[in-house]
């Protein structure tokens, strides 16, 4: 069902929310996307829609958007990769619209989707050479960029994904994340998701690892990719969020406000919309 946040709009942005996954505060896909909704309301010219546990059933919800963002699992179950979704998504990007995909969701399959998300956000997870542990990654500057304005220097905890597959020469693709990945992300053994030469010989060596990013599309449209997010309770981080928030704006090619998107999430309003998980722990590692 979509639910919308309609003002006079001259922009239109449709956020999409994949169905319930792993435990209790991790993968709150649906109570993620409402409090960014909740977050851009009364951002004059912006009118938001969200359809909730998986993709939109009418199709005429792709009429007219501006930009499309996507927090769902990736992989096989990824939402954009089930049916012919990838042909709407390919129709809107046509017109011009942009692209954000939140965690879990900037992971296509080789076999689907790999290609088309290089051509429309510059990046993606691609297995045997991206990895997911969870880590304090320490963000000590930030570019000079539209998305980043009024976001501050912050350090957190999440799983942050790193040695993404980018673009030749990551042409268009702005770094807007970027920390240095401590020994802790290759303690575990070499797998699909879990470590392999090039990253353990990366982290040995101290470099940095881009975990968000901006890309500008040869045919003018945008794109965007946001490795964290797997816990819930990091949308209350002002600076995590605003970096999000704004990344929404810029996709749908408004003008982002000088110090950012401003919003204010409460204790409470992170506790709203969670999915029931009865059983389940918290925030576990992904199965794969």
């Amino acid at each position: 069902m979509l639910y919308s946040d309609t003002q006079a709009a001259d922009k239109k942005v449709l956020m999409i929310a994949g169905p319930p996954s792993h435990g209790p505060g991790a993968h709150e896909h649906n109570a993620g996307i409402l409090l960014l909704q909740k977050c851009l309301h009364g951002m004059p010219g912006l009118k938001t829609e969200i359809a909730l546990n998986g993709w939109p059933k009418n199709p005429s919800a792709f009429d007219g958007v501006d930009a499309v963002l996507i927090y769902s699992d990736g992989g096989v179950k990824h939402v954009a990769l089930q049916d012919s979704n990838l042909e709407a998504l390919r129709r809107a990007l046509a017109k011009g619209a942009g692209l954000g995909l939140l965690h879990y969701a900037v992971e296509p399959t080789l076999e689907k989707g790999q290609q088309e998300f290089l051509q429309w956000v510059g990046g993606a997870f691609e297995i045997n050479w991206s990895v997911n542990p969870h880590w304090n990654a320490n963000f000590k500057t930030l570019p000079r960029h539209p998305v980043t304005r009024g976001v501050k220097p912050f350090t957190i905890l999440d799983e942050w994904y790193f040695n993404m597959r980018f673009v030749e020469g990551m042409k268009g693709v702005t770094p807007l994340l970027v920390a240095t990945p401590d020994a802790s992300t290759t303690s575990r053994p070499d797998g699909h998701h879990s470590g392999n030469p090039h990253v353990r010989a990366l982290v040995a060596k101290g470099e940095p690892v881009v975990v968000s990013w901006g890309f500008e599309r040869p045919d003018g449209g945008r794109g965007f990719g946001f490795c964290g997010g797997h816990f819930h309770e990091n949308w209350g981080n002002d600076d995590f969020r605003k970096l999000v928030l704004n990344a929404i704006v810029w996709l749908a090619k408004m003008e982002v406000p000088a110090n950012g998107v401003a919003s204010k999430v409460t204790a409470e309003d992170l506790k709203k919309n969670l999915d029931p998980k009865p059983g389940k722990k918290t925030g576990g590692e992904r199965k794969k």
